[in-house]
């Protein structure tokens, strides 16, 4: 017992709106369903772990998370409880306080169980149809200030976890009745390294909604995977095997929208990624996060976590992956209005993009950024840059033609965006017959994608439709996007067309 009170307990309990008699009758309640009939809590001792900061024994912080999910329609783990417990020495503070938001970054041994955690949450939500309400997304700023000096050292997990020279081992899992510990070996890790590859392939070509279900399942089930200590040459396959799963469903979350979930994915898989020793990895999982920050309009706080993960990727940072983060932050950039900044690290980029060796194989999760990404982030960039310098237009169009010029069909997601940046730039260049060709391309295709990231865009372009609306074409244009938006919110909290 702290004797502190427990503030993270304390506000999602406040959200829930339940009393403390009725919170203690609902976990003896749900603990009999899983099997502790035992258990018998009462108010007085909700009111220990909330006013005096007392950590009660399993089952209880996992049967309060599974509550706290069901009643906030939102993923909520042991961490957002305040229900870990950390007694190792020289830990940092874990009070949920800016400067250490959500417990990041958390103890090595505790990854695989976080993991397993938050994807067995995610996957309940997902079977009840629920969505992300309510939940809080930490701010870029606060994540890489509490993540710098844990992403700046080198993992070493046989001096901060449990022993790995023993194969045979099983570390403290996250929990037996969810996942039966075995040991698995190369051909395995390599049918997941290969499923890893099939889900991006199909995220790319249809957006993340269809498949996000199935990977976080992929995923939790590797969670299991590593709660039996394998050897060590399979411990960092598997983990990098987590690490690629977590991005894919960061990256698939962000696509339907699901933020502050995509945001939790992206912090599992650097610390998976760190885990398995690929500090460059961790650095592309955070580079993904800042790329969440710009398209929710906080390109600043971007800017703080790729700075984080250029810093803390190392030495092994190969120049095309260089490259990609230096069209993210331009990307940040043009969207502050930073014209001449972002012109400076779009060439940075194309000079590293350029300068990278083709004897030089990437890792896997580096593959899927070729010549025509760069000209698409390219595009963007500058599309983005001519909403305050419409000058920028003519090198938006230049780019995207490039990029639609080279790009695959089996890449639709990315093959909308370019159809948009090319619209949209030629709106604003005052091409409005041209930039009706390109959006009604984008609008085809619309349909058969389940990514509403391309429906954000669309708003976006849609604004610029605004001056030409005595146009014919145009209104007609108009009045097809109105119909084909899906009704609602958009990112901004905004209705559809505002």
């Amino acid at each position: 017992m702290s004797g502190r009170p427990n503030t993270r307990l304390a506000d999602l309990f406040g959200l829930a709106g339940w009393s403390k008699g009725e919170l203690a009758r609902l976990v003896n309640r749900q603990a009999a369903a899983m099997g502790h009939l035992q258990l018998a809590t009462d108010t007085s001792r909700v009111r220990r772990w909330i006013d005096k900061g007392e950590i009660p024994r399993d089952p209880v912080p996992r049967v309060l998370a599974a509550l706290f999910t069901e009643r906030l329609g939102r993923v909520v783990t042991m961490e957002d409880l305040g229900l870990v417990r950390h007694g190792r020495a020289g830990n940092r503070p874990r009070d949920g306080s800016a400067e250490h938001p959500d417990g990041v970054p958390w103890a090595p041994e505790r990854t695989a169980e976080v993991l397993t955690e938050f994807t067995g949450m995610d996957l309940m939500l997902n079977r009840r149809g629920l969505v992300g309400a309510g939940a809080a997304l930490a701010t870029g700023s606060a994540l890489s200030s509490a993540m710098h000096d844990w992403l700046h050292t080198d993992p070493v997990l046989a001096a901060d976890a449990p022993d790995l020279h023993d194969p045979l081992r099983i570390a403290d899992p996250a929990g037996f009745d969810r996942y039966e510990a075995a040991p698995i070996g190369w051909q395995e890790i390599e049918a997941l390294e290969r499923s890893v590859g099939v889900f991006r392939a199909w995220d790319a070509a249809r957006g993340g909604g269809l498949q996000r279900k199935a990977v976080v399942g992929q995923l939790n089930e590797v969670g299991g995977m590593l709660a039996y200590r394998h050897p060590p040459h399979l411990q960092r396959r598997l983990w990098g095997v987590a690490a690629n799963l977590a991005v894919l469903a960061g990256w698939m979350s962000h696509d339907v929208g699901l933020e502050p979930t995509a945001q939790k994915y992206f912090l599992i898989a650097a610390h998976a990624a760190r885990e398995g020793g690929d500090r460059p990895r961790a650095g592309e999982a955070l580079s993904r996060a800042a790329r969440q920050m710009v398209h929710l309009g906080r390109p600043d706080e971007a800017l703080d976590l790729m700075k984080l993960a250029t810093s803390g990727s190392g030495e092994r940072l190969l120049p095309r992956t260089r490259a990609m983060f230096h069209t993210i932050e331009a990307w940040a950039l043009a969207s502050m209005g930073k014209g001449q900044a972002m012109r400076r690290t779009l060439g940075q980029a194309e000079d590293l993009f350029v300068s990278d060796r083709d004897d030089t194989e990437p890792p896997d999760w580096m593959q899927l950024f070729t010549a025509e990404d760069l000209y698409g982030m390219t595009a963007l960039a500058y599309r983005t840059l001519a909403e305050s310098d419409p000058g920028a237009a003519v090198h938006a169009q230049y780019y995207a033609g490039k990029a639609l010029d080279t790009r695959s069909d089996a890449r639709g997601r990315s093959k909308i965006f370019d159809h948009l940046s090319m619209a949209s730039a030629c709106f604003i260049a005052d091409e409005p017959e041209q930039a009706d060709r390109y959006a009604r391309l984008a609008l085809m295709s619309m349909g058969s994608n389940s990514s509403l990231r391309t429906w954000d865009r669309l708003r976006q372009m849609y604004r610029l439709t605004a001056r030409y609306a005595s146009c014919p074409r145009i209104r007609e244009l108009r009045e097809e996007i109105e119909l084909a938006l899906p009704k609602g919110k958009g990112k901004s909290g905004n209705s559809a067309l505002a």
